[in-house]
């Protein structure tokens, strides 16, 4: 009886393409600076753009270092340092010792920087339910899942005795 697994490998290959295709358009919609005003404008919030993705990484992922938001908004450590700084001033986050290292300043957000982020979690919902409008619900409890899971597997180490994880 001949093989399958060439032509499930093939049918895999292709599904990844078209994957990594729709991940790069998710991306690059998030990444887009009008989608952050637009959802700026939907909270009602004063906040520069540039500064929007720290707030809510520092609420997300929060309490966090400079370097690790940098890695998160691919930006430079540096700059990164200067906005968590600009937050700061604004009352939106606190800087502290950090747990496992005092010496590392990580950032937290405040009362008023989780007021703020509440008003865009809001936001993002009346989007989201107009995106979602036409979804069946069964739909939509499968993509979260999925994504989930996804997002899971992406995060961790390529598996042993893939070609990824032997080389260097």
């Amino acid at each position: 009886m001949p093989s399958t697994k060439k032509v499930q490998n093939t049918h895999i290959s292709d599904q990844l393409r078209q994957l990594h295709g729709a991940v790069l358009d998710i991306v690059a919609v998030i990444n887009r600076p009008q989608r952050d005003e637009v959802l700026i404008k939907e909270a009602g919030i004063p906040l520069d753009r540039a500064l929007f993705p720290l707030l809510v990484g520092i609420e997300r992922f929060g309490p966090i270092g400079v370097v690790e938001m940098a890695d998160r908004v691919g930006r430079d450590y540096t700059t990164v340092s200067r906005q968590i700084a600009k937050l700061e001033s604004l009352g939106l986050v606190e800087r502290k010792g950090g747990a496992a290292d005092r010496r590392v300043r990580e950032a937290v957000i405040t009362e008023k920087g989780k007021a703020m982020t509440d008003l865009v979690d809001a936001a993002r919902e009346r989007i989201g339910l107009a995106i979602f409008e036409s979804w069946n619900p069964d739909e939509v409890d499968e993509l979260v899942r999925l994504m989930r899971k996804f997002a899971d597997a992406v995060k961790e180490e390529p598996p042993v005795g893939s070609s990824l994880a032997t080389k260097s």
